[in-house]
C-alpha cells in the first residue's frame, strides 16, 4: 500500500480509542474456538443528496466464512480472515456484484488497528484513495488527470464513515458457503443494475435465497412491489421468530464519529411517502384518497422497530467491553420488532476445516 503519512494519522495511530463493531474484534473472545458460519444482511442507512430523495438505503450481505480471492472471485476463508461483504453496484466496471473484505468495506483500511477514532471528509477521501490505488485500480482506474475517478466506487470501501449499518444474522453451514461460492464463481458477472427490478436489495434477496430459500419476498403492499433493504430485513426477522433454531441476532455498526454528515433512518416506499413532507404534502393536496391508501399500506405491512440498544465495543488497551446487545426476540408484535440480547457471530475465521491428515 502507498504510505500516507499526515499529522492527523500520526496522532490517531498513537491513541486509537475508537468504537469498533463486533465484526472486527470478536476474535479476542474466541481464543481458538471454531467460529460458526453465518450469513448477515447489512441494512445500511441512506446519506447525502440521493439518500434524502430515496431514503430506502443500501443492502449488502456479510458472510463470515467466505472471502475474496479478488473483488470478483470468491473462496473459503483461511484462519484469521474476517469474511467478505458482497453487493450489487451501479457502474463498477460493468460488474453486477463486487466482494470486498469486511474491514476495508467498513473502514477503508486493511488492519483494525488503523481504524481512526474520528474522521472528516478529507480524511475519508485519503483513506479511500490509498486503498483504491493498492487494490481497486482495475475497478476504478485513474481519470485522465491521473487522479481518483468520480463515481460510485467509493461505496466499495469505508461505508462506516458515511452511515450506520444495521445487521440481521442467521447461522449457516460450510456446505452452504461452498455451494454459494460455486454458484457465484460460475455465474456470468455482468452488470444489469436496475433501480426498480434489479437493485441492491434484489441482489441481497437472491443471495439469502441460496441459504434460506423463499424466505425473502417483495412487499406489494408497503413497497409497491419493489424490493427494499427494509423489506429484506423484515422478512428475515419474521422468519427468525418462527425458526429459533437459526439463532437470528441483530447488531449495529455505528457511523464513525466526526464531521462527516450523519446518515438517517432507513425507510420503505410507503413509509417514505408518508414521513417525508416533500412527498406527503403534494399527495394530500392532489390525492387525499391515495394518501389514505398509502397510510393503510404502511400500517398494514410496512412497520419495523429497530433495536434501541446495540452491540458497541470500546477499544482501550486491547480490552473490549461489551456495553449493550440486541437480538431478534422470540415473541413480539406484528410490526417485526427486534428486541432481546445476544452476541452475533461476527468474527474472523479460526478454523474453517479440519486439519489435513498426515
Amino acid at each position: 500500500m502507498i504510505p500516507i503519512y499526515t499529522a492527523w494519522e500520526a496522532r490517531l495511530r498513537g491513541r486509537c480509542r475508537s468504537y469498533v463493531t463486533v465484526a472486527l474484534l470478536l476474535v479476542l473472545f474466541t481464543h481458538g474456538a471454531v467460529v460458526r458460519a453465518s450469513v448477515a444482511l447489512l441494512m445500511e442507512e441512506p446519506f447525502g443528496m440521493f439518500g434524502a430523495m430515496n431514503p430506502t438505503g443500501h443492502a449488502a450481505v456479510y458472510l463470515n466464512q467466505v472471502c475474496a480471492e479478488s473483488p470478483t472471485e470468491l473462496r473459503m476463508c483461511e484462519p484469521g480472515e474476517y469474511g467478505v461483504v458482497i453487493s450489487r453496484y451501479h457502474k463498477i466496471h460493468k460488474y453486477d456484484w463486487v466482494a470486498i473484505p469486511l474491514i476495508p468495506y467498513l473502514y477503508a483500511v486493511e488492519d483494525a488497528t488503523d481504524i481512526p477514532a474520528t474522521v472528516d471528509k478529507a480524511q475519508v477521501a485519503v483513506l479511500r484513495e490509498a486503498y483504491r490505488r493498492e487494490h481497486l485500480e482495475a475497478l476504478a482506474p485513474d481519470n485522465k488527470k491521473g487522479m481518483a475517478p468520480r463515481g460510485e466506487w467509493i461505496q466499495l470501501v469505508g461505508s462506516s464513515y458515511d452511515r450506520t449499518i444495521h445487521g440481521f444474522q442467521v447461522t449457516s453451514t460450510v456446505e452452504q458457503d461452498e455451494r454459494f461460492i460455486a454458484i457465484f464463481n460460475d455465474r456470468n458477472n455482468v452488470e444489469h443494475f436496475n433501480l426498480l427490478l434489479h437493485n441492491c436489495a434484489d441482489f441481497s434477496r437472491q443471495v439469502i435465497d441460496i441459504y434460506l430459500p423463499h424466505v425473502v419476498r417483495r412487499s406489494f403492499i408497503a413497497d409497491l412491489g419493489l424490493t427494499t433493504p427494509k423489506q429484506v430485513a423484515r422478512s428475515l426477522v419474521k422468519y427468525g421468530k418462527a425458526h429459533p433454531e437459526f439463532e437470528m441476532s441483530a447488531f449495529v455498526i455505528p457511523q464513525v464519529p466526526g464531521t462527516v454528515k450523519r446518515s438517517h433512518a432507513v425507510r420503505g416506499v410507503a413509509e417514505s411517502l408518508i414521513k417525508s413532507k416533500k412527498y406527503l404534502l403534494p399527495m394530500v393536496i392532489l390525492g387525499p384518497a391515495l394518501t389514505g391508501g398509502v397510510v393503510i399500506a404502511y400500517l398494514a405491512d410496512g412497520r419495523m422497530t429497530l433495536p434501541k440498544s446495540a452491540i458497541v465495543f470500546d477499544i482501550n488497551d486491547a480490552m473490549i467491553k461489551l456495553q449493550s446487545a440486541a437480538q431478534v426476540g422470540q415473541t413480539g408484535s406484528e410490526d417485526s420488532s427486534v428486541t432481546g440480547a445476544a452476541m452475533p457471530s461476527l468474527a474472523p475465521t479460526v478454523s474453517s476445516h479440519p486439519p489435513p491428515e498426515q
